[in-house]
């Protein structure tokens, strides 16, 4: 099983082999696909799979905080796996493209600036958006 299937299981969620599907399709995915690629992506394993039942499914994995989901401001809510590691992403404007990174400083600031105006930072979500240099 992988790392998403092993979750809803742990979870005690029923797994259809569809979900089985949907689940193994998002542990694989490198990158942060909409609904309509998980369906497209999924119905190429198993053509009987049907859009509802990815929405469905994504529903039921999100609200059991198996799938996080995102909104890039480009109109479609992307999702990836919900991890104990904390990561931020850089949403190139031009190709659609979502960059993951750490980094200690912006996390050190982030820190700092909630201690600063009397907060215990609990947790946080950072967006970057931008285009790709002209050389």
């Amino acid at each position: 099983m992988d790392r998403i299937e092993n979750l809803c299981v742990e979870k005690g969620m029923r797994m259809t082999e569809q979900r089985r599907v949907i689940a193994r399709v998002l542990s694989a995915a490198h990158d942060h696909p909409d609904v309509e690629e998980l369906y497209r992506r999924s119905h190429q394993v198993d053509p009987h799979i049907s859009i509802a039942t990815v929405y469905r499914t994504v529903r039921l994995f999100e609200e059991a905080g198996i799938i996080a989901r995102h909104d890039f401001r480009d109109g479609r809510s992307r999702y990836e796996e919900a991890t104990e590691v904390h990561h931020d992403h850089l949403i190139d404007m031009k190709s659609g493209k979502v960059i993951e990174f750490v980094d200690d400083e912006i996390e050190a600031l982030q820190e700092a600036i909630a201690r600063k105006l009397g907060y215990k930072l609990v947790d946080h979500r950072l967006e970057l958006y931008g285009v790709p240099m002209e050389e």
